[in-house]
C-alpha cells in the first residue's frame, strides 16, 4: 500500500481503543475517541486549559518570596536556599554568592521536564500524559508542604518542577483541537494561563507568608491542583496516540528535536526571538523588586509584590489580542508586538526610576505585548507542521526559559553595578536585535527559507487570507492570495481529519516533509 493509499485507510474501530485510564479508571463515555464524532472545543474548554496552566506553572515560584521563611523553618542558612539572596535594608543592597538551591532546582526541574517529557505528546495519548504529570506534581507538592527535611525538599522540589510541564503539552494539544481561524486565541488562552500563574504564586505566596506559615501556599497549590485534576478527568477528551503508525520511538522525538532546532528556519527566528524578550521580560521583574525597594521609592516588600497585580491586568486582556494574531498573519502581530514592547522599555529607561506612575505604565505594557508576542510566536511555531507539534513547542518553550535565565543574571548585575537606566536601556537593546531577527526573514518565506522576503508587493499585506475577502485586488495580490488561501484550505481540511488521523498514525504521512521519514 502506498503513502497515498495509508493516509486515506478507513479508521479502526473505536472498540480496539482504550476505554480505560491506565488500565484501571473508566474513562468517561462521552470523553472517549470514537472515528465518527468530534469533540467540541469550546470556550470552557479553553478556559479550563488556561486555568490548569496557571495552577500548574505557580508550583515553580511559590517558593521565591517565602525563602527567608524556608530557611528559618528548616533551620538553615539563607544561602542554602537561595543563590541571590536581596536584603533590602533603605540603601543597602546585598547578594551573597553561594550556590543555589530550591529556586534553581525547581527551575533545573522544568527544564528536563521540557526537553524529556512535554515531546512525548507527539507519541502518547495526551490525556493520559496530562493527567499523570498532574497527579505527580500534586503528590510532589503535598511532600513540600509536610516534609521536615530540608534535602527531601531539595528532591522534591526538582521533581515538581519536573512535573509541572502541562502546558507545554496542552499549548500543541490546544493548536490541535481549535478551529484554524481561532488558533491563536486559544493558544493566547492557554499563554495567559502561564503568566497568570507566575504572578499569582508570587503575590500569594508574599501574603500567605506575611499573615500565615509559608506552608499554607503550598497547601493552596495542593488544593488547586486536587480541584483541576478531577475538573480534566470529567472534561479533557481522549484521544488516541497522535503518531501511533509512524515509527516513531522515544529516542526518535529527542533526534527529531535535535535536528529541528538547526534545520527549521521559522522555529529559529521565533526561538531568538523569545530568547530576547524573555531576557528583557525578566530583567524588568527581576530588577523591579530592587528598584522599588531602593532609596527612590522605599516601598516595602509586600506593596512590591502588589505590582504584580498590574500586571495581572495586562495578562487577562492578552486573550483579546489574541484575536489580532487570528486577522493577521503572525508575523505582523510578532513586529507590532514586537514595536511596542520597544516603547514600554524607552518609557522604562527615560521615567522608571522618577515616577511610580511610569513604573505602572511599563509593568502593564510588558505584561501585555509580552504575551502578544509569545503567542504571534507560538502561533508560527505550532503551524511548521501538525504532527511534530509537541517537539517543535518545546524547543521553543526551551529558548524562553533560558532567556528568563539570561535576564536573570545579567539584568541584576547591570542593576547593580550600573543602575536602573542602564538596567532598561539593555531591555531596549534587547528589543532591537529582536527587530533585526524578524526582519531579516518575512511573513510569507516557504519553510526552508532563511533569509529574504517573498510573495512580492503581496508580502507586505499584513492580512490572513482568511479574512481578506476583497474582490478589486490587483492582480499579482489575487495570484499570491490565492496560493495563499489554498494552502489555508489544504491546513484547515488537515486539521479536520485531525482526530481521525491521529487514530491511524498518518497524518501528513504521504509528505516528503513528514517526520516519519526524517
Amino acid at each position: 500500500m502506498d503513502a497515498e493509499d495509508a493516509s486515506h485507510s478507513p479508521p479502526p474501530d473505536s472498540s480496539a481503543l482504550f476505554t480505560h485510564e491506565f488500565f484501571i479508571f473508566p474513562i468517561p463515555k462521552h470523553l472517549r475517541y470514537h472515528h465518527d464524532k468530534s469533540f467540541h472545543f469550546g470556550l470552557l474548554m479553553n478556559v479550563s486549559m488556561g486555568f490548569v496552566s496557571t495552577v500548574t506553572v505557580a508550583n515553580l515560584y511559590y517558593s521565591q518570596p517565602l525563602l527567608i521563611n524556608i530557611a528559618s523553618a528548616f533551620d538553615v542558612s539563607y544561602s542554602k536556599v537561595s543563590e541571590r539572596v536581596i536584603l533590602l535594608s533603605y540603601s543597602v543592597f546585598q547578594l551573597t554568592k553561594n550556590e543555589c538551591r530550591v529556586p534553581t532546582l525547581l527551575q533545573a526541574g522544568y527544564a528536563v521536564g521540557v526537553v524529556f517529557i512535554s515531546p512525548l505528546g507527539d507519541l502518547v495519548r495526551r490525556r493520559q500524559l496530562i493527567l499523570l504529570c498532574l497527579l505527580l506534581s500534586m503528590v510532589f507538592t503535598v511532600g513540600l508542604a509536610f516534609t521536615n527535611s530540608f534535602v527531601a525538599f531539595e528532591v522534591l522540589s526538582f521533581l515538581v518542577g519536573v512535573s509541572s510541564i502541562i502546558t507545554t503539552i496542552l499549548q500543541p494539544l490546544v493548536a490541535d483541537l481549535a478551529p484554524p481561524n481561532r488558533r491563536a486565541t486559544a493558544i493566547s488562552v492557554v499563554i495567559s494561563g502561564l503568566l497568570l500563574g507566575v504572578l499569582v504564586a508570587r503575590v500569594l505566596s508574599g501574603i500567605l507568608g506575611q499573615f500565615s506559615s509559608w506552608r499554607a501556599a503550598y497547601y493552596f497549590g495542593v488544593g488547586v491542583q486536587a480541584l483541576s485534576l478531577a475538573w480534566l478527568y470529567l472534561i479533557l477528551p481522549d484521544y488516541p496516540a497522535k503518531n501511533a503508525g509512524a515509527d516513531l520511538t522515544y529516542l526518535r522525538i529527542l533526534w527529531t528535536m535535535m535536528k529541528f532546532s538547526v534545520t527549521e528556519p521559522a522555529l529559529i527566528q521565533a526561538g531568538l526571538m523569545n530568547f530576547l524578550t524573555s531576557a528583557g521580560f525578566t530583567s524588568f521583574w527581576v530588577t523591579l523588586t530592587f528598584l522599588l525597594g531602593g532609596p527612590l521609592y522605599n516601598f516595602s516588600t509586600l506593596d512590591i509584590g502588589l505590582f504584580g497585580l498590574v500586571g495581572m491586568l495586562g495578562v487577562l486582556l492578552g486573550p483579546f489580542m489574541g484575536r489580532l494574531i487570528d486577522l493577521l498573519y503572525p508575523w505582523y502581530s510578532t513586529l507590532f508586538a514586537t514595536i511596542l514592547l520597544g516603547v514600554f522599555n524607552s518609557v522604562q529607561m527615560g521615567a522608571g526610576g522618577l515616577n511610580v506612575a511610569a513604573v505602572l505604565i511599563v509593568a502593564f505594557g510588558l505584561n501585555l505585548f509580552r504575551q502578544l508576542l509569545q503567542a504571534s510566536l507560538a502561533t508560527t511555531v505550532l503551524s511548521i507542521s501538525v504532527e511534530a507539534r509537541g517537539r517543535l513547542n518545546a524547543v521553543n518553550v526551551l529558548a524562553i526559559f533560558l532567556g528568563q535565565v539570561m535576564g536573570t543574571s545579567v539584568g541584576s548585575n547591570i542593576y547593580l553595578n550600573h543602575g536602573w537606566r542602564a538596567c532598561a536601556a539593555f531591555s531596549v537593546g534587547l528589543i532591537g536585535a529582536q527587530l533585526i531577527v524578524l526582519l531579516v526573514r518575512g511573513p510569507h518565506c516557504q519553510r526552508y527559507t532563511w533569509f529574504g522576503w517573498e510573495g512580492g508587493r503581496a508580502a507586505l499585506r499584513p492580512r490572513s487570507p482568511r479574512v481578506d475577502a476583497d474582490p478589486e485586488k490587483p492582480l499579482e495580490v489575487k495570484k499570491f492570495d490565492q496560493g495563499a488561501k489554498k494552502e489555508v484550505e489544504k491546513e484547515d481540511e488537515g486539521e479536520r481529519e485531525t482526530q481521525t488521523s491521529c487514530a491511524r498514525g498518518d497524518v501528513d504521512k504521504g509528505s516528503p516533509d513528514s517526520v516519519s521519514k526524517l
